[in-house]
């Protein structure tokens, strides 16, 4: 039985414990987006927070700690949401958190609510569904700085009243009220217990008589009890996450709960518009008299930024350059970061080649160890200054509005304004877009972005393209301008994953993510300064993330494709070469040197070929050959899976020049050139080389993405998907190049 809440559910604890006499507590902390949320966590808990996922879903865990007054508290940080309606399983985690029934997490002695204090009327919708839950609660009004700022007056005393909680105002940016507020949960955990709550009567008496119908007929047909709230959910939100899962165990409850809603609608009760009706009605009630606003509201100089960054023209000609500015930086300033540690990276292994002899363990630990690590930590750059960008334009009120430019766009492929951030970011990198689609609330939307991201053309596909168009696309001057035929095709691969992302991106959402599409609503916070401590965590948390979870798959990834390319094999006579060269007896730069050279690059390109990647690459050569491709193409997409950039330095080991040659090489592409069949016929011709381009364009080719892809969505699912969507199409859109080509060279 799954009924949500139940006691097959739970940790086997009960919900919320009474009066507490041991030392340790746990303290849920929800709030709606822009309060502060984070900012409050991450001043009460510092640089404590431990980040994972629940189990089975998508929802990030993150668990913060602090001691104060001899009392260790646990804070378990929420998604930021406008209200309790779980509509899908990951939503329901929120509520199985509140309830005390979410496996893997501490049941909580008591929840802290943060709203912004400006717009108390809105916000306190959902600190009425919290109340709703009969949990010890404490109310905190947070950007208090702001409302003394703009002459608000609030209450306080008189809404403790009123709610029968305690308020607190802060500032979580400044670090206002903080020492209060530990002091009321500290206070809290030893003084109150559930019983001591008793939720609001909200809604009228037709609608709780049904409730209580409804809770003894899901028992009398499950055997198990649904707790008060969720039976609230249950005839609230209709096709809601409540309602699939209780059906999931009696689908005849269906009949019963729409004869209920039925009911309910011809007592002036209707579901769900009655939710809305008498919980704003309950904050206006509550609100009377205890906030006053200056009468005038006069224009500022905020108001004048915010009428331009959202100006129908003007927003986003800014946001471009925003975005513009984000790319550069993305591309040019983790440049020099990704080449320190591909430096240290040569210095390590150079370090272990002055210590060991040549043999496997030395292959091992610098192609493997050294080269997986290496592989890990050099993306880090990029998805810092990525983090640091989002963290900058979301600690200062930005994003919000470049989602709400960006949605009128995004939303006619049916992703919403949030979408867009991601994948521009995917164009210097999937990674760092990928993980950025934290930022979007709704489900759907998030993992179709993330299926789509991979598609656009990130940095490592550019020296594919460049190898491919410098040897074999003409440079020919188009139609007698200064275009060039090499530049436009460069184009043309660069914009093709977007183009082919948005009928995949409108068939997702048509098809598996359908549904009734999110409302977007978007509360624009006020522009603030960002704080710098903010920015730091935010840029922390995330890359610590990526390097201590994501980072262990990539790097055994890296180890597996090592083993498959140095097995089996005899590399007696490559060691032997490599300990003449590294001996000192050979003069450099002699002709010795050269001839030992030109050994070592016939003998690992044989070693590769006997390879468990080379015996793959001959098996699929029946597979390729209708793309125009041989064995030694296949074996160089084999070993580019766990990297796109892997295949320029496998074609030079296959072709006689070592592994240490780059896309710029001319001697690399002297070879490809000159590379004949058995039959006399070139390897490469134009439709080869285009083939192999929009193969690499639309194939997820990428291993470190699945990874960061399986982390991000919790399961191995979607990067498989995403590997086979992505690979299928790769290798269609490769066939019709070379096929459709060849015609034309036939012609």
């Amino acid at each position: 039985m799954t009924v949500p809440g139940s006691k097959s559910e739970t940790t086997g604890k009960p919900a919320v414990s009474g009066k507490k006499t041991h030392t340790s507590h746990a303290i849920a902390v929800i709030g709606n987006p822009n309060t502060g949320k984070s900012t409050l966590f991450n001043a009460l808990a510092g640089m404590n927070a431990q980040v994972g996922n629940y189990p089975g879903v998508t929802v990030e865990k993150k668990v913060g700690r602090f001691r104060f007054q001899g009392r260790e508290i646990q804070l378990i940080d929420l998604p930021g949401t406008y209200s309790l309606s779980p509509r899908t399983a990951d939503e329901m985690v929120s509520v199985r958190v509140l309830l005390g029934t979410q496996k893997k997490a501490e049941p909580i002695d008591g929840v802290i609510c943060i709203v912004d204090a400006t717009n108390l009327d809105r916000n306190l919708y959902l600190f009425s569904q919290i109340l709703d839950l009969g949990i010890p609660a404490i109310l905190v009004l947070n950007m208090w700085d702001e409302v003394l700022k703009r002459d608000i007056a609030i209450d306080v005393q008189e809404l403790e009243n009123r709610l029968g909680v305690k308020v607190v105002p802060t500032s979580a940016r400044k670090g206002i009220g903080l020492d209060k507020l530990k002091s009321e949960i500290v206070s809290l955990v030893e003084n109150c217990s559930k019983a001591d709550f008793i939720p609001p009567k909200l809604f009228p008496d037709s609608f709780r008589e049904a409730k209580e119908q409804l809770q003894e007929e899901v028992e009398k047909r499950t055997g198990l009890p649904l707790p008060h709230f969720l039976a609230e959910r249950l005839l609230l939100d209709v096709h809601g996450e409540t309602e699939r899962e209780v059906l999931k165990e009696d689908q005849s409850l269906n009949s019963f709960i729409a004869n209920l809603r039925t009911e309910l609608a011809s007592k002036d009760c209707p579901i769900p518009a009655i939710e809305p009706r008498v919980r704003y009605q309950w904050v206006k009630q509550t609100l009377d008299g205890l906030v006053t606003k200056p009468e005038q509201v006069l224009k500022t100089k905020k108001d004048t930024l915010d009428q331009w960054l959202t100006h129908r023209f003007w927003g986003p000609v800014f946001f471009a350059a925003i975005m513009f500015l984000m790319f550069q930086a993305i591309y040019t300033w983790a440049g020099p970061l990704m080449d320190a540690i591909e430096s240290l990276q040569e210095m390590s292994a150079d370090f272990v080649m002055d210590l060991m002899a040549p043999g496997a363990l030395r292959s091992l630990i610098i192609d493997g160890l050294i080269g997986g690590v290496g592989s890990v930590v050099v993306f880090l750059p990029q998805i810092a200054i990525l983090f640091l960008f989002i963290a900058i334009l979301e600690d200062c009120g930005y994003m919000s509005r470049a989602a709400y430019i960006m949605d009128r766009l995004m939303t006619r492929v049916g992703l919403s304004g949030k979408s867009f951030v991601p994948l521009m970011s995917s164009y210097a990198c999937a990674i760092p877009g990928i993980m950025a689609t934290r930022t979007i609330e709704d489900r759907k939307d998030r993992f179709v972005t993330i299926l789509v991201a991979p598609l656009m053309s990130c940095s490592a596909r550019l020296p594919v393209y460049l190898l491919m168009i410098n040897a074999f696309i003409p440079n020919d001057s188009l139609f007698g301008t200064w275009i060039k035929t090499q530049a436009i095709v460069l184009f043309i691969f660069y914009i093709l994953g977007a183009v082919v992302a948005v009928p995949i991106a409108w068939l997702l959402k048509k098809t598996w993510f359908k549904g009734e599409p999110a409302p977007f609503v978007m509360e624009l916070p006020s522009f603030k300064l960002p704080s710098i401590r903010v920015v730091f965590d935010r840029v922390y948390d995330r890359s610590k993330a990526f390097v201590m979870r994501a980072g262990t798959l990539i790097f055994l990834t890296t180890v597996v494709v090592w083993a498959a390319g140095y097995f089996p094999g005899d590399h007696q006579k490559l060691d032997q070469v490599d300990a003449q060269l590294e001996g000192g007896t050979i003069e450099e730069g002699s002709p010795a040197e050269d001839q030992l050279q030109e050994q070592r690059r016939v003998l690992a390109a044989s070693l590769l070929n006997e390879s468990f990647l080379g015996r793959a690459g001959h098996a699929i050569e029946p597979v390729v050959r209708p793309l125009g491709w041989d064995w030694r193409i296949g074996v160089g997409v084999l070993a580019s899976f766990p990297a796109r950039e892997v295949i320029v330095g496998t074609l030079g080991t296959i072709y006689s020049l070592g592994g240490d040659v780059d896309e710029e090489d001319p001697q690399l592409r002297d070879r490809l050139k000159s590379a004949r069949h058995s039959n006399g016929e070139p390897v490469f011709n134009i439709p080869v080389a285009l083939s192999v381009m929009v193969f690499f364009a639309l194939c997820a080719q990428c291993g470190a993405t699945l990874m960061v892809m399986r982390r991000e969505t919790n399961s191995w699912k979607w990067p498989i998907f995403s590997f086979t969507y992505m690979t299928t199409l790769a290798y269609l859109g490769a066939l019709l190049t070379y096929q459709i080509g060849m015609l034309f060279i036939k012609g």
